[in-house]
């Protein structure tokens, strides 16, 4: 799954969208869920399904039933199911609901002898059948199969139970048939419905998210990894509209239903795959195709999307990153056609179902008059991402939940090469370190983070499993294998990938099979490691966390330690590897590569890594390494001295990582806080993307911390000095603001200029973006604001403004035509400093007829970014959270970004203790994915206020004296 407001994938990356003036709106942006009256039936299945025959009334307490158990036995191993699904895109004129109808027979194999089958099922009523009983069972192979002798829908564990009068034969083949209705719900999960606005009627979408639990929500299945199958899937629909699945259309034939005049698509079959990479959709969009060495490739959208061009970006990289995969991994694409879609209601960022990918409008629809590089680069990297799970992860998939890191994280990775591939002149392969790397040190470096790999008994539940879905999992996995991959050489890397595919292809694995086939191209290039790849990358898999190695260049000494934010925190998780890393070092010394190192014990002397009078060392190039350096001060301060006379003798990357790596050591009282703060200095004469990226999302935390303090005023006044150099550098170089940098990063870095001069108060900066937003007010048809710049001057313009300009934008974020501009103005509105609109805004937030219901949570993190709105929105969180966490679906992946975004400026007991207690009295409800958040939250907050009672005089005191200087 790609990465979105889950962020994650995942999923996701933040971004911070600058306010203006005294009380700056500081937004955290994250690039972060009927019935037709069956003939026998009269329940709704929205309450965990129901039958026609009175099922048995199941008791609550545990057992050891195989029915009160999360995982599947053994017993049965399916071969291929027959699907056909009749999706109604209009309601039930009786209830109002929208539904779907369905028939399914699973043909599967018995590997042991059994009188139970169990398949899951969720929110499914079941037809009784005949037989008298919602399921009928024969054999295939000439024995007869035993007759049933009960069947009932356990809600807990999400069973379909059949119990037979006799046992199921090993190595004899059956059949199962069911027939079914579903609601076709908005609750963004299974087979569910989108709605969007088009020339004023209302279109509905039949259309799918099965990963990770919810395929058994369409209808029942065995829905684990490793119970692949081939799937003959057929839809029913309304003429006029278009279906689509995993295979290709085989036939469509019109046909007559209960009188209602119907198409039936019947699809080719898949290959061998996973539940969870089904898809099945119906809508009436229409798409832009092309074929790329034999692979038909299709884009699909609302018509008025696909008319405007909108899908065309999408449709020119795909067929090379295709390409590129195929290249990389040396094998062919697996699948005749590649379809990619664009859906209104959409959760994550993009789902990888095999052959026919599920996006956000957001991740895969640009156009030029409204997108940014930003968005841009946002197509590029997720489609990336979801080609490359085509093999790795579709084609070879984890055979439980608990090794998900490596499918996400591998995808993470490898996304970045993919998108360079496709746009070779952004350098996009360098922004891993700001937008992994750096952003998951941040969770990481926390008591209560976790290991990458759980074990399997760990992971039972469907909430277990979606809390996985986090930024370990995808981004500390790219991290990881980065390095794995650097270590080994690419080659190296590819030629055991190779094998790895090779050998698994159809099938399911555990990490530890990549790391053996890893050893055998190590072995057979004959390629030094101090120790075996599942020796090296078990120190880094198995434990969480990461090692700040730190290098004395008087001595040579270099050691490392379990880095942590709050080095007063307690780490009660225990480790076989004591927390101790096999540590690969790439490093230089005044200027020049040297030979790289290891480090594999807790201490140990590298005599190279001495220095005598102006020689110094900087390790960790290109921030290959999973973790942070610390250095001797002497060393410290001969860097500081080559980055105020000749920075760039030190690579771009590794000045962005210097100051990364000293906030992050000044939080953890490693290294004070002035020292951190010294890195900034020569940023006067900075003109590189990545050092200010770096400088601005760390100093996004000294904002949180001091934006309510007596230190903000002369922060902003040391800032606005710092940045007014390079707020005229980019005048100068468009000429007035009239054109558009030429360079990727320097698009970007444009942006950081007036976010930040406009941020810290520069008049010159706040004059041209209310003065810009005032001209669109004249005249709404004409936008006069570059969309690389829209974000940052609207915020600037609404929270310099009040209602009218408020109002304004909300107006056009109403009318947006494409979701790209409409995610701009809704992350805007929330800067406007008057409390009023901002709760009013929050109320709009859990109606979805103002914010669609995949939005809610994400805005309300962006007024929580507000420090006008942060009050607002935790009383607001609070106050709801069971309505939110009940309607937006407690599998929701955006959770965890929910409640880290309206807790992360917590610094006071107060606060603390106001956090301790929602977790009390929520404990019942539950948090889903954000369980995990909620205990992040708590400790994030107590070393925040250590932080601060140790920093805030001295921060003060630097603040003063460098703004006067």
């Amino acid at each position: 799954m790609g990465k979105g407001f889950y962020i994650s994938k995942a999923v996701g990356v933040v971004v911070i969208i600058l306010g203006v003036g005294a009380v700056a709106a500081i937004i955290a942006l994250s690039v972060v869920y009927s019935q037709e009256k069956a003939k026998n039936n009269e329940v709704a299945p929205t309450n965990g399904g129901t039958t026609t025959t009175k099922p048995t009334v199941t008791t609550p307490t545990p057992s050891n039933e195989p029915w009160d158990k999360y995982r599947l036995p053994k017993s049965l191993k399916p071969d291929h199911y027959n699907v056909t699904l009749w999706p109604r895109l209009t309601p039930d004129p009786t209830t109002g609901l929208y539904i779907f109808t369905g028939e399914s027979s699973v043909e599967f194999e018995c590997v042991e002898e059994t009188d139970l089958i169990l398949i899951h099922s969720n929110k499914l009523n079941y037809t009784t059948l005949q037989n008298g009983h919602i399921a009928s069972l024969i054999s295939v192979n000439g024995v007869k199969a035993p007759a049933i002798k009960t069947t009932w829908l356990q809600v807990t564990t999400q069973y379909l139970v059949i119990q037979l009068d006799g046992k199921l034969m090993n190595g004899h083949r059956y059949r199962l048939y069911t027939k079914f209705t579903g609601e076709l719900a908005d609750d963004l999960g299974g087979f569910y419905r989108s709605e969007y606005m088009e020339n004023g009627v209302k279109r509905v979408v039949a259309t799918t998210q099965m990963q990770p639990t919810d395929a058994r929500k369409a209808f029942p299945c065995f829905d684990e990894p490793a119970m692949k199958a081939v799937f003959y899937i057929t839809l029913i629909h309304d003429i006029g509209t278009v279906a689509l699945s995993n295979g290709e259309e085989k036939e469509i034939h019109n046909d007559v239903i209960d009188g209602k005049n119907v198409q039936r698509t019947v699809f080719e079959p898949t290959e061998k795959m996973s539940t969870y990479l089904l898809a099945f959709i119906v809508s009436d969009f229409d798409f832009v195709s092309n074929t790329v060495g034999g692979v038909l490739i299709r884009i699909f959208a609302r018509k008025s999307a696909i008319a405007a061009g909108q899908g065309e970006y999408a449709l020119n990289i795909t067929g090379p990153i295709l390409k590129f995969f195929e290249k990389y991994y040396n094998s062919s694409y697996p699948l005749p056609k590649s379809d990619q879609i664009a859906l209104p209601d959409f959760n994550a960022g993009a789902m990888e179902n095999w052959g026919l990918i599920t996006y956000r409008e957001t991740a895969l629809l640009y156009d030029k008059e409204f997108s940014s590089n930003s968005n841009k680069q946002r197509i590029a990297t997720i489609i990336a991402h979801e080609l490359a799970h085509m093999w790795f992860g579709n084609l070879v998939t984890l055979q439980w939940w608990n090794d998900l890191w490596l499918n996400e994280g591998f995808a993470s990775y490898v996304e970045y090469l993919g998108a360079d591939h496709a746009e070779p002149k952004w350098n996009v392969k360098d922004l891993i370190v700001l937008g992994d790397v750096h952003r998951v040190f941040a969770v990481d470096a926390l008591a209560s983070s976790h290991p990458l790999s759980s074990k399997e008994e760990d992971i039972q539940k469907p909430a277990q499993i979606s809390e996985l879905f986090d930024a370990i999992s995808y981004a500390k996995g790219a991290s990881v294998l980065r390095m794995l991959s650097d270590f080994l050489t690419e080659d190296v890397f590819t030629m055991g990938l190779k094998s790895y595919l090779d050998s698994f292809a159809f099938g399911n694995t555990v990490y530890t099979d990549l790391w053996k086939h890893l050893q055998i191209a190590v072995e057979g290039n004959s390629t030094h490691l101090p120790k075996p790849v599942e020796d090296i990358m078990n120190t880094w898999v198995l434990q969480m966390g990461f090692p700040v190695v730190t290098i004395d260049t008087a001595t040579g000494t270099v050691s490392q330690k379990h880095f942590l934010l709050d080095p007063d925190s307690i780490v009660t998780v225990p480790s076989e590897f004591n927390y101790e890393w096999i540590v690969p070092i790439r490093w230089m010394k005044t200027g020049h590569i040297q030979t790289p190192e290891w480090l594999q014990t807790k201490s140990a002397i590298i005599d190279a890594m001495k220095t005598s009078g102006s020689d110094w060392v900087l390790a960790n190039l290109d921030v290959v390494g999973y973790y942070r350096v610390n250095y001797d001060q002497a060393n410290w301060d001969r860097l500081l001295n080559v980055l105020s006379t000749n920075h760039t003798l030190i690579r771009v990357i590794n000045r962005a990582q210097l100051i990364d790596d000293a906030f992050n050591l000044a939080r953890a009282k490693i290294i004070s806080a002035v020292m951190a703060l010294k890195t900034t200095k020569y940023l006067v004469d900075e003109r590189d993307y990545m050092p200010w990226e770096s400088t601005l999302g760390n100093l996004d935390f000294f904002y949180l911390m001091f934006d309510r303090s007596e230190v903000y005023g002369p922060m902003q006044d040391y800032l606005r000095k710092q940045v007014t150099p390079l707020f005229n550098y980019y005048k100068d170089m468009t000429e007035m603001w009239k054109n558009v940098p030429d360079g990727h990063m320097d698009q970007y870095n444009q942006v950081n200029a007036i976010s930040l001069a406009c941020r810290t108060g520069l008049q010159e900066c706040q004059n041209l973006t209310t003065t810009w937003f005032s001209q669109w007010m004249k005249n709404s048809s004409m936008n006069p604001i570059h969309p690389n710049l829209r974000s940052t001057v609207y915020c600037n313009a609404i929270a310099a403004g009040g209602a009218e300009e408020w109002q304004f934008a909300w107006w056009q974020f109403k009318n947006a035509t494409i979701a790209i501009e409409a995610d701009k103005l809704r992350s805007a509105l929330a800067c406007t400093r008057q409390p009023w609109l901002l709760n009013r805004y929050l109320e709009y937030t859990l109606d979805p007829d103002m914010i669609r219901k995949q939005d809610a949570t994400s805005t309300i993190v962006y007024i929580a970014g507000n420090v006008v709105g942060q009050a607002l929105a935790w009383d607001f969180v609070r106050a709801r959270w069971s309505y939110i966490f009940t309607q937006y679906g407690g599998g929701s992946f955006s959770f965890s970004n929910l409640i880290n975004g309206v807790t992360k400026r917590f610094s006071t007991e107060f606060e603390l203790q106001q956090l301790k207690q929602f977790k009390e009295d929520n404990a019942e409800v539950g948090f889903g994915s954000g369980t995990l958040a909620v205990d992040q939250s708590i400790e994030r907050t107590i070393a925040n206020m250590k932080w601060i009672a140790d920093n805030k005089q001295n921060v003060l005191d630097w603040f003063i004296a460098e703004a006067k200087s």
